[in-house]
């Protein structure tokens, strides 16, 4: 089944003509669509297109995550304590570059050559809102980090070396911490997924508010509660892989996974002429 959406056989500026005269639809009363248990395996696969298709942009946005991975782990070794406040920092830095390969999926779906220059400065037109939604995500953060330090303070009897501190928290000896842990931040990395799933590139595309993306993001994940936590375990399993060789994978997984990311979207969220229309002659770069 395809999906239609006007930008395929559009250029920018009759696109962007055709959305500001489009009606505005109420954040409840967007129609998504149905997801399929295979659904995420296609994303990874026209997302793995998107970054054959510009491999240059994918790699400097995958250095750039390698390279964020890289700083966090050398901080977390020789200043732990450092290591949550850095981390709130890259949750603000993160979306900015995610941006970028959004930016290069959506020129490659209008059938435009995408460029790094116009990827760096994808944020211009949304930079109040961008700011807004990476305020809420660093709030989240910051709860999580102070969560997590009542888990280590109350399951913890003594304070691990900064040289063996890894070893330490991962010891049977701290099963308790673990298993806290471990649930305290499954609960806080899901309120982040479930409002950040689909909303960055709903921003870029439709210029939403911060809330009716995030609110979108929700229902999405709501409506199709198994396949989304299916794509958040294979988004935490292909991360965490691509950590292993010294954050290396990071140089593909990241890229790819953010291409993916802009196909879940445009396959959740049908394009404003698709709502009013059903039906039309720009129906083409979306499949189902």
């Amino acid at each position: 089944m395809a999906a239609t959406h006007p930008e395929s056989d559009a250029t920018p500026e009759t696109s962007s003509s055709t959305e500001a005269t489009a009606p505005r639809e109420s954040v409840f009363s967007l129609p998504l669509a149905s997801l399929r248990p295979s659904d995420p395996l296609r994303w990874l696969a026209l997302g793995w297109r998107d970054f054959r298709r510009c491999p240059r942009i994918g790699l400097f946005y995958g250095a750039c995550f390698a390279l964020m991975g890289q700083a966090l782990w050398q901080v977390f070794q020789h200043a732990p304590a450092y290591a949550l406040a850095l981390s709130a920092g890259f949750l603000l830095l993160g979306p900015l570059l995610a941006l970028g390969l959004y930016d290069a999926s959506r020129a490659l779906e209008q059938g435009r050559q995408p460029s790094l220059r116009a990827s760096l400065l994808a944020w211009r037109p949304t930079l109040s809102t961008m700011a807004i939604f990476a305020g809420v995500l660093l709030i989240l953060e910051m709860l999580w980090a102070r969560a997590a330090m009542v888990v280590f303070a109350v399951t913890m009897n003594t304070m691990p070396s900064s040289e063996n501190m890894l070893a330490a928290l991962v010891s049977p000896d701290n099963l308790e911490f673990l298993i806290t842990y471990v649930i305290v931040g499954a609960i806080f990395a899901g309120l982040i997924f479930v409002s950040s799933a689909i909303s960055i590139p709903m921003i870029l595309d439709r210029q939403t508010d911060a809330v009716s993306a995030a609110l979108t993001s929700f229902r999405a994940c709501l409506q199709n509660p198994g396949v989304m936590l299916l794509w958040g375990a294979l988004i935490t399993l292909l991360c965490a892989l691509a950590m292993l060789p010294a954050f290396l994978g990071l140089l593909v997984v990241g890229p790819v996974l953010g291409h993916a990311t802009w196909h879940a979207y445009r396959h959740i969220v049908p394009p404003p002429a698709t709502v009013a229309e059903g039906t039309g002659p720009a129906a083409a770069s979306v499949t189902r």
